[in-house]
């Protein structure tokens, strides 16, 4: 007989409510106890988890979640809600698929009140074995429990049994301090004890916590080195690593993930390893499983120089390296290291196992993400022009993609010079184009190509290749065809001035930030003259241009909003600071003062595409 039931007079129901009381858990909500609830609902993917703890005449719920009203501000059962009294009353594990279909259970009023259709619950005791209550997993739809569910549960139980172990034991030996002199060599060996469980519970709830933490922050990531900055302060804890490693499998190869703030000059040292290396790491990829060195001796017997080097330059003692299996493939390795030796046990490696899950799926995700980003980026890359050599007309351009990797848009530009050819060979009038189509996505950089081929199909089949004749054109097709095609764009056209020196600028704009005009004498000037933006929905309209002398020397400066709006920032402002650089730098080589112009604009880095094209005639 348990030491409990000895101190309640041999009966199992005095010694459940002594036991309880001394837990000091109530019908109300316990921070602990429903931190344990909320990850049996996380690991399990079941909406309903609690603890229940089986009094005389009900059931108290200190741990929940996912309980409907009333009893989420209850935290009580009645007796008639039997699954949990089941558990407790057999001392075993209850695993129901549907309990709708058990003949025992059908008529459990918990079908109708909470919304039981599945149910697992595993008994929680106290140190002497006796069952105090259950840990509850609750599906609203049927389904079958496997094995590895009812093990995580039962882990989870464990733990919870050993903090209700603790709390039992800590009120002994409160107790049991203020009782007789002669009790005071039995309490010295409760605090032993309960101290002994502290560690215990205290590893199981960092354990609890790690699965927690690794669910929440994994879940947010949006590339690899996301994904490596966290992982980095992931782990915490007693047994917390001295080092974390992220390596990613490409081909025969695993890539190092260097830490994005910490400095490791060994680490780059060895980005690259042959999955044949004699490496811990690689040996977890070959083998497909988890490889574990206690010492420094162990690596030495079992692999090669190139490793201990390693190891002993960055520190390491204990290696533990886990395989990160994504949905169709290995992935890669996640190498947890200890500066001291450290003995790894089970609990805490299937913690480790568990971590690393969602690691796999947090790599599995931003290799599909920065993926997916480079191809949009080199999609549209590849759709700006390339620019003509425009006889002695100088022409730059730059292109500058946000920031932010996922904000793929339609800023382009593009230059192009017209067929018609003098007589001494020279190439005709030069069209320039700058132009922002709506959106940050891969639709916008779609959307940006159609219309950069209709604009040129619309200026080349409209003698005398006016930009605004084009731009109604555009306009036409837009509002007929099915191209969502909404932005601003400037149209324009350089000629030699008919008399004189000089060059003439015809333009029409489609509601786009103004072109800049430097002339020689540094004076700039804003090409304000401009009409509605571009918009299927605002049908067809007849477009306006307009035409500016360039004496020779000037300078011609098209951009996207994205050079001059920022987040917090007055654009007036950013126009102003614009407008000064160029008349300081306009007459620099045009490379230096594109530089110039986008690196005072969008530094920090700009979070929208950056688009700039500069003309000097000459």
């Amino acid at each position: 007989m348990s030491e409990q039931v000895r101190q309640s007079g041999s009966d199992p129901d005095n010694a459940r409510r002594h036991a309880l009381r001394l837990t000091g858990l109530s019908a109300t909500s316990d921070s602990g106890m429903d931190r344990l609830a909320r990850l049996v609902s996380r690991l399990l993917h079941v909406p309903m988890a609690f603890v229940s703890l089986v009094e005389e005449d009900r059931q108290i719920l200190p741990g929940a979640y996912g309980l409907p009203q009333p009893w989420t501000a209850a935290r009580a059962l009645p007796p008639s809600h039997a699954l949990c009294r089941c558990v407790v009353a057999s001392g075993r594990a209850l695993a129901v698929p549907d309990a709708r279909a058990d003949e025992r259970l059908r008529t459990e009023p918990a079908i109708a009140d909470l919304g039981v259709v599945a149910y697992a619950g595993v008994p929680l005791a106290d140190g002497d074995g006796l069952v105090l209550g259950a840990l509850c997993a609750v599906d609203h739809e049927p389904r079958t429990w496997g094995d590895g569910e009812l093990s995580d549960l039962e882990d989870l139980a464990a733990v919870c049994s050993a903090e209700l172990c603790l709390r039992i034991l800590s009120a002994q030996s409160r107790s049991v301090q203020s009782v007789l002199e002669t009790a005071r060599a039995a309490a010295e060996r409760a605090r032993t004890d309960a101290q002994r469980l502290e560690r215990e519970a205290q590893a199981g709830l960092d354990h609890a916590e790690l699965l927690l933490r690794s669910s929440e922050e994994l879940a947010q990531t949006s590339g690899l080195e996301d994904v490596r900055r966290r992982v980095r302060d992931l782990f915490a804890g007693a047994g917390k690593p001295s080092y974390v490693g992220l390596l990613v499998a490409d081909k025969d190869e695993l890539h190092r993930v260097p830490d994005p703030d910490i400095d490791h000059t060994v680490e780059r040292e060895v980005l690259t390893l042959p999955v044949d290396a004699a490496f811990p790491s690689t040996r977890a990829m070959r083998e497909r499983r988890a490889v574990f060195v206690p010492d420094r001796e162990a690596l030495v017997a079992d692999y090669g120089p190139e490793a201990v080097d390693f190891f002993d330059r960055m520190g390491f003692s204990t290696v533990l390296c886990l395989p990160l299996w994504g949905s169709r493939a290995l992935l890669g390795v996640l190498a947890v290291c200890w500066a001291k030796r450290h003995e790894v046990g089970v609990t805490e490696r299937a913690a480790l196992t568990a971590a690393s899950g969602y690691v796999a799926q947090a790599v599995e995700r931003a290799l599909y993400l920065d993926d997916k980003i480079s191809v949009a980026r080199q999609l549209q890359e590849a759709m700006l022009t390339a620019l003509p050599l425009a006889g002695h007309v100088e022409i730059s351009a730059l292109y500058q993609p946000a920031a932010v990797g996922d904000m793929i848009g339609g800023d382009w530009y593009d230059a192009y010079h017209l067929p018609h050819v003098s007589p001494g060979g020279e190439p005709g009038a030069l069209m320039v184009t700058v132009g922002d189509i709506t959106g940050h996505d891969m639709h916008a950089a779609t959307v940006m190509g159609q219309v950069r081929s209709m604009l040129r199909q619309a200026t080349l089949d409209h003698p005398p290749y006016s930009p605004a004749a084009a731009l109604t054109a555009l306009d036409t097709a837009c509002s007929v065809l099915p191209v969502e095609a909404s932005g601003t764009l400037v149209h324009a056209r350089l000629d030699l001035a008919a008399e004189g020196p000089g060059w003439t600028l015809t333009w029409s704009n489609a509601g786009h930030p103004p072109p800049l005009l430097r002339t020689p004498d540094g004076r700039v000037t804003t090409l304000e003259e401009h009409d509605m933006l571009l918009h299927r929905d605002l049908g067809p309209f007849l477009r306006t241009e307009s035409r500016r002398h360039l004496p020779p020397g000037s300078t011609l400066v098209l951009h996207t909003d994205g050079l001059i709006e920022r987040r917090g920032h007055d654009i007036d402002a950013s126009t102003a600071r614009l407008v000064a650089l160029l008349a300081r730098h306009g007459d620099r080589p045009l490379d230096e003062l594109l530089q110039r112009i986008s690196g005072r604009q969008v530094n920090p880095a700009p979070e929208d595409d950056v688009v700039v094209l500069a003309l000097r005639v000459p």
